[in-house]
């Protein structure tokens, strides 16, 4: 007969669940912070001997010992941006002697960022990762509990919390501008999905690019990163003899644009040309090689580590928050060319 298993210890959130409060207010009680009321402070002491906990608290748990690994928060995905974004994090870790600690969530909210920190905690990382690019990931991450190294690697996250990111706008301007550059008269966009920081500020860069140029800004075409996505644009695109180049928000909708284009007997670039975003592996072997934007997600990984460090180094001081955003590059292939006469 199988003995039950023992009842894990409390954590931190558990306290502050009982007890009714944040993360926040826990940690403040319990390192002694003048400014939370009497009988909330009572409420959190009495939730934590109901529970036993034992006070690893979470800011002392991170930041308290130096160890060599590190905790990183991200989500459950496949697509190629934030796996190579934890690839480059990870790579850099381990350049400089740290393991990783992987928490993967299903939704980046203040519950489940508040889970995984709590987990990392108990783990004594010596510092924390999140990778956060959507929208509604900046509640959760300006709610945080004081006192955790932490750095967030995403596209437009600003506030108290140090960030690094890639810069989508020049990126996206560099996209919108090749194409201009070759002569065509506008530059039609299939959009990521709006809950994307990532894919606003690229829709955002190739309007206001247009604009700036005196170009029309035609209406714009819903995808949601996928290459089925870019394969529905694409057959809407193929219709309208106004198209003669298209930017799409990264390579996978490309790719689905490339095979409506193909279906239809629509040339690129003869009759259309095709810029993506992200250089993904298989963008040079499409057909044809695909122009796209390339995100250096080692260069991310470096100095997201490098600003991690130093603020573990110096946690009174901490690191900038507003770092320089690394500079995307445009890599001209074969699905770009001049504008028909």
């Amino acid at each position: 007969m199988d003995q039950p298993s023992p009842p894990r210890p409390a954590v931190m959130i558990d306290v502050a669940r009982l007890a009714g409060v944040s993360h926040q207010t826990v940690s403040r009680v319990l390192n002694g912070h003048p400014s939370v009321r009497t009988e909330t402070r009572e409420r959190v002491l009495t939730a934590v001997r109901q529970l036993n906990y034992r006070p690893n608290a979470l800011a002392r748990g991170l930041a308290g010992r130096r160890s060599r690994v590190l905790g990183v928060v991200s989500f459950d995905t496949i697509l190629y941006g934030p796996a190579a974004t934890l690839l480059g994090v990870e790579r850099a870790a381990r350049a400089a002697g740290y393991g990783i600690s992987i928490v993967t969530l299903e939704q980046l909210d203040h519950d489940g960022v508040g889970d995984a920190l709590s987990a990392l905690a108990e783990q004594s990382v010596a510092g924390v990762v999140i990778i956060a690019p959507f929208t509604n990931a900046a509640a959760a991450l300006r709610s945080l509990p004081d006192g955790i190294p932490a750095v967030v690697v995403e596209a437009g996250m600003s506030g108290a919390l140090p960030a690094i990111s890639v810069d989508q706008v020049a990126g996206a301007e560099l996209a919108v501008q090749h194409l201009l550059d070759l002569g065509h008269s506008t530059v039609w966009h299939v959009r990521g999905p709006q809950n994307w920081l990532e894919a606003r500020d690229r829709e955002t860069a190739w309007r206001s690019t247009l604009e700036k140029s005196g170009a029309p800004v035609p209406p714009v075409i819903d995808g949601d990163w996928s290459a089925r996505s870019g394969y529905e644009a694409g057959l809407r695109l193929a219709g309208d003899p106004r198209v003669t180049a298209v930017f799409c928000a990264n390579d996978q909708q490309a790719l689905g644009v490339l095979r409506a284009f193909h279906e239809r007997n629509v040339r690129v670039p003869g009759d259309v040309s095709i810029v993506g975003f992200d250089d993904i592996p298989e963008a040079e072997f499409m057909s044809p090689p695909l122009t796209t934007i390339r995100q250096d997600f080692d260069e991310v990984g470096r100095r997201c580590l490098a600003m991690l460090l130093d603020l573990l180094d110096s946690p009174t001081n901490g690191p900038q928050t507003a770092a320089p955003r690394v500079a995307p590059a445009l890599v001209t292939r074969a699905s770009t060319g001049p504008a028909k006469r």
